[in-house]
């Protein structure tokens, strides 16, 4: 396992860019607020039930779009039905921040982008999140974020106790892998070739929490992407509000 230095920008892959420290203990405190409100607001975080049968031991909740395997829809489909909170313009700005100081660690984060274009994340335009709540025992398992139709980086932020993130390679779950310890306050950028990698969350470190949050022994992952789903009105998500 790689243990990255604090507060130093690494590429983990082409693509992959791990920012350690990236959100200060304010920023954290409010994260975390915002998605337990989230969460109420949503119904709670809940267990997704897998098509196989199993149950993932992560809580998710979502934001703009409502994710279930495997697919997005606009209301809990999988819950009470209620409509999905929607996704709210700062967290938008916040991972479009993300996306741009990763792409100026590594421009291969950026990814497709319009000809012409001279801002790495000028068409970034998120407007899905998933919130994932990890309690002691919750593990992820390898997988792809393959749901949305955007080939956009995805931001993921970390809040509260830390884990091993498991980092892999397009062709597969298995090696070659890198370990990622990521501590409240990191941000995790990948895209472009590294889009459609594996990855996925191997433990949660005991006695790692973070004193200036209310989690317990919890971890928070927001997980911030562009859908390319068909929004109200016809319009793509993500685009003119959509």
């Amino acid at each position: 396992m790689s243990r990255l230095l604090p507060w130093e920008p690494v590429v983990v892959t082409p693509g992959a860019v791990h920012m350690p420290g990236w959100l200060d203990a304010a920023s954290r405190r409010d994260l975390a607020a915002a998605c337990l409100d989230w969460a109420d607001r949503a119904g709670g975080f809940r267990s997704p039930h897998m098509p196989r049968g199993g149950v993932m031991s992560v809580g998710i909740t979502c934001l703009g779009w409502h994710w279930h395997p495997y697919r997005y829809s606009r209301t809990v489909d999988d819950g009470d039905g209620r409509p999905v909170p929607p996704f709210p313009g700062w967290l938008g700005d916040l991972g479009r921040a993300a996306a741009a100081a990763a792409c100026a660690v590594d421009g291969h984060v950026r990814g497709p982008t319009p000809a012409g274009s001279t801002d790495p994340v000028d068409s970034y335009r998120p407007d899905v999140a998933l919130i994932n709540r990890y309690g002691p025992p919750a593990r992820m398992g390898m997988h792809v974020d393959r749901d949305e139709r955007s080939p956009a980086p995805v931001v993921s932020l970390s809040i509260g106790s830390s884990c091993v993130f498991r980092f892999g390679t397009p062709r597969g779950r298995g090696r070659p892998w890198t370990d990622v310890v990521l501590e409240s306050g990191d941000a995790f950028v990948f895209g472009g070739p590294a889009r459609m990698a594996y990855h996925g969350v191997t433990k949660i470190l005991p006695g790692t929490a973070d004193p200036d949050l209310v989690l317990g022994g919890d971890r928070l992952n927001v997980t911030i992407r562009q859908s390319g789903l068909v929004g109200p009105w016809g319009r793509v998500a993500g685009e003119d509000g959509a």
